[in-house]
């Protein structure tokens, strides 16, 4: 098939190299000119492991490429991808901007269409938004009624940092249908699949997206509530989980306590689920919930900072990691932004490091810290290190550095990121959430 997709953040890169490697031809279109001449150039807009490499085969086999083209490269496809942002708003409620304009350009697009085409949100929308919103403007911009072509909702279900893995092998696959006609044309290009596929209405599908992300916040703040209990008992939340996650019911995944949740994802999506339930007076208690246990979560180191160091104010603190997980330069909803905003109000000093997100954080956030050159800078003459995302190079830090470098060694571990063994038999302190160390 010859596949449009518009929009070239992560969701977009990542469905159209997986279309151009399961055979379809593919055109990435945006109207940021940087992006396109990335692409074109065999390198993504973001970093993800092993994804440069892919699309640089992909555009020199010439099955992948990128246009600023939007509407003359949808005219002659044969299916379109709306894989645009849909931010949260300051009410917390999505913004739909971004989907409006995609589809004012596919609308237009299928005016000049003289086939049938097929047009998919594979963005995240709340319930109702395709059918209420989308179609009526690909209805008003193309000039043509919804039998004339066809239109689908494809939830996508990508792990930032393993996204090429997961597009190869869903788990799933979902399609939301307005008619059975557009289903097909969809089932026919996810035929190279092999695993369950799902038809059901368009909300259904845009709602199968809020639940799975809301459930899974569920399960991270509900593992980081007990870990706060198991501080106060003395004993090991991770023994505790371990036990919990061998109950087929229950299973092991996102029984990992921390340093709460944060990304492109969850924090956006179930705070869009809350306020859509609030609008049809439904209330979500539950939702609420989730998102006032993971404010609240980062805090928890500095009250550890503050129980082992007194005051903070005039304490020299280091934050490793600023990207809401390992493998990933997004820091959109860090855990990192609350901690260092907490530790500045206390009058602290903090110095960051991340591998791969301090330029995007950079821009993201503005706070008077400074930005180490690494680890080892990092922690130079600091009274304490928090470790806010588990990179796997932070587990190869010498633990001699921790004792050596640091005026008062002391390591608080929000992710469990480095042995407490080694460190003790340095001599340093170790802390971590739910390790019964409170």
């Amino acid at each position: 098939m010859r596949v449009a997709v518009i929009g070239t953040g992560y969701v977009g890169v990542v469905t159209g190299v997986s279309a151009a490697l399961d055979g379809h031809d593919v055109v990435c279109l945006d109207i940021v000119d940087e992006k396109v001449q990335s692409l074109n150039s065999g390198k993504a807009p973001f970093y993800e492991p092993g994804l440069d490499a892919v699309i640089k085969k992909l555009v020199k086999a010439g099955k992948l490429r990128a246009s600023t083209s939007v509407v003359s490269e949808v005219a002659r496809s044969d299916i379109s991808f709306i894989c645009v942002g849909t931010p949260s708003k300051k009410d917390g409620t999505a913004d739909l901007s971004y989907i409006k304009a995609a589809g004012k350009a596919i609308g237009k697009a299928l005016k000049k269409h003289k086939g049938y085409h097929v047009v998919v949100m594979k963005s995240t929308v709340p319930p109702g938004t395709t059918h209420n919103t989308l179609v009526p403007i690909l209805v008003t911009y193309s000039d043509r009624l919804p039998i004339t072509f066809g239109v689908c909702m494809n939830p996508e279900f990508l792990r930032e940092g393993s996204a090429l893995a997961d597009a190869a092998k869903p788990d799933r696959i979902v399609i939301g249908e307005l008619n059975a006609r557009s289903g097909k044309v969809l089932l026919e290009f996810y035929k190279k699949k092999k695993c369950p596929i799902l038809r059901m209405n368009l909300t259904a599908a845009e709602m199968v997206k809020y639940v799975s992300n809301s459930f899974l916040a569920t399960k991270i703040a509900f593992s980081n509530e007990m870990a706060n209990l198991c501080d106060q008992f003395g004993i090991e939340v991770y023994d505790v989980m371990e036990a919990v996650g061998l109950d087929y019911r229950i299973n092991p995944h996102f029984l990992r306590a921390g340093a709460g949740f944060g990304g492109s994802c969850f924090p956006k999506d179930v705070s869009a689920l809350a306020k859509v339930a609030k609008r049809a007076n439904v209330r979500t208690r539950i939702l609420e919930a989730v998102l006032h246990q993971n404010e609240e979560q980062p805090l928890r180191v500095i009250d550890m900072a503050e129980h082992e160091l007194g005051s903070l104010s005039g304490k020299e603190i280091a934050i490793l990691g600023l990207t809401f997980k390992p493998g990933t330069d997004d820091v959109r909803f860090s855990r990192a932004a609350p901690m260092i905003e907490g530790l500045l109000v206390m009058g602290a000093h903090v110095t960051v490091y991340d591998p791969k997100g301090m330029d995007n954080f950079k821009k993201e956030f503005h706070f008077d810290i400074k930005y180490a050159k690494d680890p080892q800078d990092a922690l130079l003459d600091k009274d304490a290190v928090i470790f806010q995302t588990e990179w796997p190079e932070f587990r190869k830090i010498p633990a001699t550095w921790y004792a050596k470098l640091m005026r008062r060694p002391l390591v608080i571990d929000g992710r469990r990121t480095v042995d407490p063994a080694k460190l003790h038999k340095e001599g340093v302190k170790y802390l971590a959430i739910g390790a019964g160390n409170q």
